[in-house]
């Protein structure tokens, strides 16, 4: 009789856990279903008091995206490359890289709320791969040895 009770206090407790999980599911897929709608009604809305100069703002963004991706593309490997030499991490870069593709992505995509989303992601201060941090590894050869500046006077 006390196993049946615990069993059944365990059955109610999953069958509640699932039923959150199902509201959960719902809710995410109502958020992504409603999304691409507030996106067209907004661009109707806009639409209808700018006219033309809509048209004009979507293909500039669009166009400054895909200068992003294109420009990301050709200074990944540079930046890799710096990044290792200076004994930095190098996932730190691989994610400011990936950051600014998919802000890129973001303004290809026609839509106000993505250019908004697009322009935070490019926003948020981020270390480029730590560059300017020292490496604790590295000591000079000679630990005597201060460095400066001197200026003789005569």
């Amino acid at each position: 009789m006390l196993f049946s009770l615990s069993f059944d206090r365990l059955n109610l407790l999953y069958v509640q856990w699932i039923g959150k999980l199902k509201a959960v599911r719902i809710f995410f897929l109502l958020a992504i279903l409603a999304f691409p709608v507030a996106e067209i009604w907004i661009l109707m809305d806009l639409a209808r008091q700018y006219g033309g100069w809509l048209i004009l703002y979507l293909v500039v963004i669009a166009l400054l995206g895909l200068q992003l991706i294109r420009d990301e593309k050709q200074l990944f490997s540079g930046r890799m490359m710096q990044n290792l030499s200076q004994g930095g991490n190098p996932i730190k870069a691989l994610f400011g890289s990936a950051r600014n593709i998919i802000a890129g992505i973001l303004l290809i995509i026609p839509g106000v709320m993505t250019d908004i989303m697009a322009a935070l992601l490019l926003l948020i201060p981020f270390k480029a791969g730590g560059l300017n941090q020292p490496n604790p590894s590295a000591h000079a050869a000679n630990d005597d040895v201060i460095e400066g500046e001197f200026h003789r006077e005569e």
